[in-house]
């Protein structure tokens, strides 16, 4: 694993008008996702609206030219963002190509590593390199996954279809209902439903069951939990839809498939 290394990682926040400018371009590599708010940035030769979910991806000798709050009404934003450089960085952008600017769903884990690294940063010394260095190829590496599951079309329909998967993927041991998944993207029940059919091929009640009988068989052959355990750490709930839902699926119950294995 090749070492990168980070100047600076952080989790800003602008209330007030704020202007970064590097028209000479930049010396190192920047990542940044917009989590709230809008912001301007310079990217592909114009300056682009940035909004929520935006992922922008800058490297040694680009311009950069970042505006916040310049607007009519100037605005909140909240991004994550990571300035670095070091062979290993320079490995990640060179092994393919990626777009400057990607729309991706907002990734709980992606946030979660994030902060990870902004806290190792913020240590006295500065953070141990070899831990930072694991945890942003764990970043980079999410974000591939990201932008390679942004459908190729890009439309809005498409990017609320994804919003939904991630959130169910993000909350699927919890309680989980229809208005919940419908109203993370700010759509209707009947809407979010035939969009998350449509694009996807399951329903959004077929998709959690899916991930929770899969997490399921893992504690079955991994675990000495109780089958009633197994079905509330899941979100299956009660075990008697839990063994409805393994028979269904497996064409045994949770218990004889734990005594065959």
């Amino acid at each position: 694993m090749k070492t990168i290394e980070v100047f600076w990682s952080d989790y800003s926040k602008h209330d007030v008008p704020f202007h970064h400018h590097s028209g000479n371009g930049l010396d190192s590599y920047i990542i940044r996702f917009q989590v709230e708010g809008t912001c301007l940035a310079f990217v592909d030769g114009s300056m682009r609206d940035i909004g929520p979910g935006d992922l922008l991806l800058f490297q040694p000798g680009d311009k950069y030219d970042l505006r916040i709050g310049f607007g009519e009404e100037p605005n909140l934003s909240l991004d994550y963002y990571i300035i670095s450089d070091g062979p290993g960085m320079k490995e990640w952008w060179e092994e393919k190509k990626r777009p400057p600017l990607t729309r991706i769903a907002s990734d709980k884990r992606l946030k979660e590593i994030w902060h990870q690294i902004v806290l190792e940063k913020r240590r006295l010394d500065g953070g141990n390199p070899a831990l930072l260095t694991s945890l942003v190829w764990s970043l980079l590496m999410l974000i591939d996954r990201a932008i390679e599951e942004v459908p190729e079309n890009q439309s809005q329909l498409a990017y609320h279809a994804l919003l939904m998967r991630t959130y169910i993927e993000e909350h699927v041991t919890e309680p989980l209902t229809l208005q919940q998944v419908a109203q993370h993207t700010g759509l209707s029940v009947s809407r979010a439903v035939h969009l998350f059919k449509a694009h996807f091929g399951v329903s959004i009640i077929g998709y959690a069951q899916q991930l929770r009988l899969g997490r399921a068989i893992n504690l079955l052959n991994h675990s000495a939990l109780s089958l009633e355990q197994i079905a509330a750490e899941t979100g299956l709930g009660s075990y008697a839809y839990f063994h409805r839902l393994f028979r269904e699926r497996y064409g045994m119950s949770p218990g004889a498939y734990r005594k065959k294995r």
